[in-house]
């Protein structure tokens, strides 16, 4: 008896608490905890695992980004019948947006459980999103589609996706600055530059030109991050200009 319980109980104190931790994310008992390891594993690592194939989180995220887009499309064909195919393309973009994901990767905290040569303060926002796919296609590998699509409706559809909120909501500033500027026929230019100074994490800048006219600057970890953010600050600074 002691053996076969020995098959379900974790190796080691520190496998333990990773397969509790697991449990309590996911809200039901993994049934190969091997598959959620390798989704909460780093390339840094450098592991194989028993097909002779690279253990990391990236083949799994890749699964999980496709599992998280058709379950939120399910969800807003049947909640919105009178949305045709753009306005269905535009809501679901806003809900697996990068940034989104990056804080429902934040809210369940996952990066404390990621396996990694490199300290997480050094990966960038976007890894806590990439980690939040990775376990979506871990729970669709360990026990199905419907596992996976309730997770996704428990964690995503039930507490973000208000269709009233999204349809105002904003999935890109740049573009609509780069609109606003075609339509009012305005020159404009993203001069980015590298900017690190004593950061650990290389870090970009970017001035935002209006015809000769500076009209916004930021600073941030990617030079779409940094241009987004200027986008942001000179949609306001113009909205606000003409009230």
């Amino acid at each position: 008896m002691a053996s076969i319980k020995n098959i379900f109980t974790p190796r080691t104190e520190e496998d333990g608490a990773f397969f509790y931790s697991i449990k309590k994310i996911i809200s039901y008992r993994p049934k190969n905890i091997q598959l959620f390891e390798e989704a909460f594993t780093h390339r840094s690592k450098n592991e194989i695992n028993t097909d002779g194939n690279q253990k990391n989180y990236e083949r799994m995220e890749f699964l999980g980004d496709a599992i998280i887009g058709s379950v939120i499309a399910a969800h807003l064909y049947k909640k919105v019948p009178g949305g045709n195919e753009g306005y269905l393309t535009k809501m679901r973009s806003k809900v697996v947006s990068r940034e989104h994901l990056n804080e429902l990767g934040k809210d369940l905290n996952l990066i404390k459980l990621v396996r990694t040569l490199i300290p997480t303060t050094q990966f960038g926002e976007n890894l806590h999103g990439n980690i939040f796919e990775a376990l979506v296609g871990a729970i669709y590998l360990d026990k199905g589609y419907a596992a996976a699509e309730k997770f996704i409706h428990k964690r995503v559809v039930k507490p973000y996706v208000d269709i009233q909120k999204l349809e105002g909501k904003i999935i890109s500033y740049k573009s609509l600055f780069i609109e606003w500027c075609q339509k009012n026929k305005k020159q404009f230019k993203f001069n980015v530059y590298e900017d690190t100074g004593n950061d650990t994490l290389k870090h970009f800048a970017v001035k935002l030109k209006l015809e000769e006219e500076t009209i916004s600057k930021a600073r941030a970890t990617s030079k779409k991050k940094a241009e987004e953010i200027a986008a942001k600050r000179a949609y306001y600074k113009l909205k606000n200009k003409n009230r």
